[in-house]
């Protein structure tokens, strides 16, 4: 892994939430790079040997099944962590973490991170709230692929992704949005055209913009609320700063 120039470490708000002194601990090993859309950060069963901390962009966290059907469990953004959870110890992945829209991340060595927090129960709270969020998004998710049509779940997805990347416009292709909703291409191509007939959004090849973010809530399914009411964006419920 190549790194490039460290400059934004605290654009990720988990690293902008830790004790100054266990931030500067942690620095001399942290560091930066971007990748790309489709590029896998980890793979679900092998060993979490980094931990990332996005500062832009969006990583989805992907279940895979034997015949390679691809199912999107969660998702982060500079809100969150990939691979946060071994700071408990040595860990494994659970899900496959793909870099879905263009990700610049803080990274260092899982190891380093663990010897770096080691005694500190303010982080390890951090952690437990983090994961307990995490988790508490996956279930919902869950159940909006079980039970909620495409066009309320595409709309859902369309305002996690938003709220991710704290932009309008999704660089997104529909080969990307009917593998993460589990549906068919030819089914978010109607759905989208849908929306944007209604208005909602405009859509060109690999790009989506958000025209009425308030349609859209309004045509999503409860999931997006219910994630909502616990976004990991500013609900962690720890203010580290004197820790």
């Amino acid at each position: 892994m190549t790194a490039e120039r460290t400059t934004g470490h605290q654009d990720n708000r988990l690293l902008a939430a830790m004790p100054p002194a266990v931030l500067r601990l942690l620095t001399p090993d942290l560091k930066e790079k971007t990748f790309k859309p489709g590029v896998v950060l980890q793979e679900a069963g092998d060993p979490v040997e980094h931990i990332f901390f996005p500062q832009s962009g969006m990583i989805s966290l992907v279940v895979v099944t034997q015949d390679g059907t691809a199912l999107e469990a969660a998702t982060v953004g500079r809100e969150g962590s990939i691979g946060i959870h071994s700071g408990f110890g040595r860990r494994v992945a659970f899900t496959r973490a793909v870099s879905q829209i263009a990700s610049k991340c803080s990274y260092l060595a899982a190891e380093r991170f663990r010897k770096a927090i080691d005694g500190n129960d303010a982080i390890r709270a951090l952690i437990e709230r983090y994961t307990e969020l995490m988790l508490a998004e996956s279930h919902q998710i869950t159940i909006c692929n079980a039970k909620h049509n495409a066009e309320a779940r595409l709309s859902r997805w369309l305002l996690q992704t938003r709220d991710r990347i704290e932009s309008d416009t999704l660089p997104l292709t529909q080969e990307l949005l009917s593998e993460m909703l589990g549906v068919r291409r030819t089914t978010v191509t109607l759905v989208a055209r849908a929306l944007q007939a209604s208005g909602l959004i405009k859509y060109r090849r690999g790009v989506i913009h958000i025209q009425d973010v308030q349609g859209l809530k309004e045509g999503a399914c409860e999931c997006y609320a219910a994630i909502d009411q616990h976004s990991l964006s500013g609900r962690l419920g720890f203010d580290l700063s004197d820790s």
